[in-house]
């Protein structure tokens, strides 16, 4: 199947920052819900990346979200954590996501992207690649670099809010978002703190457990829901156990955005390179055809 490339006429130089936040405006305007999945970096292949996330934004992908693979993960399920050492074992690491990224953008300027990770990646990007001479208001490495490579928000698993205000301004500084997961389990208190830092948007972790884990209770969902916009003013994406488009639709109906990742990755697993970002593709235009019905 012909991968069609969205954007392709807003070439280099990339627009202005703030893509996440245009996007969501357009798409509450035209009345319909982001789509954001979620890849592993360097998965299945190490060089097929930009090729999917372009394959993704064919089949309707309105954020991508690129996971930084990492060797010793918290949040991430089995397929996920295969993923990622399948990607660490070829050799990819912060340096190599950063170029995909800076490669993607060289033939779309409009798409978000998020890159999902955790901090000691982020933190030994920094010890290694410290500007020299650099002071402080520059910016960390990491974001210096991340910004210079396209990317639009960071989504640390492991850093807490009231931890992250300096890290929040330096990525606001440089154009980026700071996206933080809230659980089940997160009380008042911790979406208040949450809202003090985030921004772009929030990502509602539907499930007690790590991603691919449970059976989705949808009204669950739609019941905690009113609680989080009581506090954060940004939009809302749902993400960990959404497999189908039935389940995507439901969703859809009470959040802003719809985050799928397991899924995809279980269905890359073992396609040929050839074929990676048409099953991408296709698997989304099905769940982005759900969501516009």
């Amino acid at each position: 199947m012909t991968i069609v490339l969205k954007g392709v006429a807003n070439l280099t130089p990339p627009q202005p920052r703030h893509r996440i936040a245009t996007t969501f405006a357009a798409l509450q305007a035209q009345g319909r819900k982001a789509l954001i999945p979620f890849v592993t970096a360097g998965y299945p292949y190490a060089d097929v990346t930009p090729e999917l996330m372009h394959g993704m934004v064919a089949g309707g992908a309105d954020v991508i979200e690129l996971g930084v693979p990492f060797s010793d993960p918290s949040a991430d399920g089995p397929v996920i954590q295969k993923a990622g050492d399948k990607a660490l074992a070829f050799g990819i690491g912060l340096v190599q996501v950063l170029e995909m990224v800076r490669t993607f953008r060289t033939t779309n300027a409009s798409t978000p992207v998020v890159l999902m990770g955790y901090a000691n990646p982020v933190e030994r990007y920094d010890q290694k690649h410290a500007k020299a001479g650099a002071d402080a208001s520059s910016g960390s490495a990491f974001v210096q670099d991340a910004a210079a490579a396209g990317v639009d928000g960071v989504l640390i698993v492991d850093y807490p809010p009231e931890e992250c205000e300096a890290f929040a301004a330096d990525l606001r500084a440089h154009g980026m978002d700071l996206i933080f997961l809230l659980a089940p389990t997160s009380t008042e208190t911790r979406m208040q703190q949450v809202a003090k830092v985030a921004s772009g948007y929030v990502y509602y972790v539907s499930l007690k457990g790590v991603t691919g884990s449970g059976a989705l209770d949808t009204g669950a969902v739609e019941a905690m829901l009113p609680t989080i916009r009581k506090h954060i003013s940004t939009p809302v994406g749902v993400g960990f156990g959404i497999r189908d488009a039935a389940t995507a639709k439901t969703i859809a109906k009470v959040a802003d955005a719809v985050v799928i990742g397991s899924k995809i990755i279980q269905l890359l697993e073992d396609q040929p390179r050839d074929k990676v970002a048409a099953t991408a593709q296709n698997f989304l235009q099905e769940i982005r055809t759900a969501l516009d019905s």
